[in-house]
């Protein structure tokens, strides 16, 4: 438990570190809620983004169809999430995470009796969410969740960890990355080749559906992953894995990621053993 909690700590002190120089949070739509622990905004008829108040804006998306909603991420700590959760909507509530890590599994996963995941961040439950006494389940790629007249699909992003997960609205043109983007900071704990591929399956989708934009795992308004984001990291990948473009070292190296790149406004930190 005390490892677990300082794992937290320092995790959410080099984030806080890492974005000090973002803009001014300016998240658009009617405040719904405001308390301690977290502000929800509208961003339309039946979503919403809830702004987590310790780690960076740790953003939760709230996503309703006819017959129940989902919620995608819990955040660090934010008390009594599921009664503020219905205070907005009136409908039965799955909770879904984008990746295992305690700014978006943290304590408020304790509010509900089932969490669904992407199996392969598994190995982060013993770190990261190793109390958490309801049901972990699996999610699948290219699952369909339907929420009545709304469907969200599975899309397994892996990169930022091995079971990095995005959930698109094909209809609505828009989807939820968490963080397999880096909302402009990525940490990527797995490889360039991952990353590749999680970018050239995500050009691919946004091309064919035209979806606009995915809405990140810390967002403040302005920075929503694009899909020329989204090519831009599949350019990074593709000049490391050719050797073409080196790091340079971190000087705020976490997690191991003791060298970083800097490319049109994006930071990717990463290790040595990630050039494969």
């Amino acid at each position: 438990m005390k490892k677990n909690l300082f794992i937290l700590t320092v995790v959410i002190l080099v984030q806080l570190t890492l974005f000090a120089q973002m803009p001014e949070m300016s998240i658009e739509g009617k405040e719904v809620y405001k308390g301690d622990d977290i502000t929800f905004h509208q961003i339309d008829e039946h979503t919403w983004v809830g702004t987590g108040k310790v780690m960076f804006n740790e953003s939760l998306y709230l996503v309703e169809g006819e017959d129940k909603s989902v919620l995608i991420d819990a955040g660090t700590n934010i008390k009594d999430l599921d009664k503020i959760v219905a205070s907005i909507t009136s409908k039965p509530v799955m909770l879904v995470a984008t990746h295992v890590h305690p700014d978006h599994t943290g304590a408020s996963i304790d509010y509900f009796s089932e969490l669904y995941i992407n199996p392969a961040d598994t190995v982060g439950i013993p770190m990261f969410m190793p109390n958490y006494k309801g049901e972990v389940k699996y999610l699948t790629d290219g699952e369909k969740i339907d929420l009545g007249g709304r469907t969200l699909e599975v899309v397994f992003t892996p990169g930022h960890t091995p079971g990095s997960t995005t959930f698109i609205d094909k209809e609505a043109k828009y989807g939820f990355s968490g963080d397999s983007f880096g909302s402009g900071n990525l940490l990527l704990t797995t490889n360039f080749s991952t990353l590749q591929s999680t970018c050239i399956k995500m050009e691919d989708m946004m091309e064919k559906c035209g979806i606009t934009k995915l809405y990140p795992g810390h967002y403040f308004g302005p920075n929503h992953e694009t899909l020329a984001r989204v090519k831009d990291l599949n350019t990074i990948s593709s000049d490391v894995l050719d050797g073409n473009i080196k790091g340079e070292e971190n000087p705020r190296a976490m997690l191991g990621l003791n060298l970083v790149i800097s490319f049109k406004g994006v930071r990717v930190n990463y290790s040595e053993n990630a050039i494969k």
